[in-house]
């Protein structure tokens, strides 16, 4: 493959981290290697950026943006579609307060079947749905800001406020997670929708893969719902880490040499944003080097 291939970008970013990023002591006790500041471009007409030198387990993404959408902060709809990846934070909490060992398993089989259970321990809090959907203002108002998005690209795509934001200081102590994604903004023109996401956290090895993913997923959304094609994807992260037991898996990652990217396509144009469903979405033409296990820290 093709030296600038612009999955190259994100190897760079792996070899920098190595080389250059600063060793630090981090929230999870696992420590990372830092660095502070860094941009990526995709342009989406040249092919869907999901990464080739490891397989991105891209269906569990999907179904996570659309959780996203929906705005619910509850789990169980997620373990229902078989996503697991936020049961750490209330498993961990369960743990800490109750002082039983349960394993993840059973702990959400316990959600998904009991609903005592699951009132009591399946919340995360006023997590990146609420904020997108349900922000609650001051004066008692409750902001859609992705409706709001959607209705201002239609009627005034040269605007500087396309954006959302998941970044509520007055909630954050009562998320599972403070938003790592924390911002998009978008901008139209020629036809075409481009967004950048800033990131004020970025898993580079675990979490990254995911939110390339559904970043570029959720500008073609939009593009469809406004009449627009899909355009640049630029990602620009703030605290780009890679965690230090994520080392050997990111140097195995560079051994690799990319492989053309996969296409999107959405099979049907629901009547909204929000009525996106799993099935509507088709990733044709992935062939990704093998999975690269690595624990989350939490």
């Amino acid at each position: 493959m093709a030296a600038n291939h612009p999955e190259h970008q994100y190897l760079d970013l792996l070899r920098i981290l190595l080389e250059r990023g600063a060793e630090r002591v981090d929230r999870t006790g696992v420590g990372t290697r830092a660095i502070f500041g860094h941009q990526m471009r995709f342009d989406l007409a040249a092919g869907f950026p999901l990464l080739t030198t490891k397989r991105v387990f891209h269906k569990p993404a999907i179904h996570e943006l659309i959780w996203f959408l929906s705005g619910s902060t509850r789990l169980r709809p997620l373990l229902a579609n078989g996503v697991r990846i936020w049961t750490d934070w209330p498993l961990a909490r369960y743990r800490k307060e109750t002082g039983d060992a349960i394993e993840q398993a059973e702990f959400e089989r316990r959600l998904l079947e009991d609903d005592a259970f699951d009132a009591k321990w399946g919340d995360l809090g006023p997590v990146y749905g609420k904020q997108w959907r349900a922000w609650e203002a001051k004066d008692g108002r409750v902001v859609d800001q992705l409706s709001q998005l959607v209705q201002s690209i239609r009627t005034n795509p040269t605007s500087r406020r396309l954006l959302f934001t998941g970044w509520n200081v007055g909630e954050l102590e009562r998320m599972a997670l403070p938003p790592c994604h924390m911002t998009y903004q978008y901008f139209v023109a020629d036809g075409r929708l481009s967004g950048i996401l800033y990131q004020r956290s970025a898993d580079t090895f675990l979490g990254l893969p995911w939110n390339l993913c559904e970043a570029a997923l959720l500008i073609h959304m939009l593009a469809q719902q406004c009449d627009l094609e899909p355009g640049e994807l630029v990602w620009m992260g703030a605290d780009v880490h890679l965690y230090l037991n994520h080392q050997e898996q990111a140097r195995v990652q560079l051994s690799r040499e990319p492989r053309p990217f996969p296409t999107l396509r959405l099979l049907r144009r629901p009547d909204s944003l929000f009525d996106y469903r799993f099935e509507d979405f088709e990733i044709s033409g992935y062939d990704p080097h093998p999975h690269i296990k690595a624990d989350v820290a939490v």
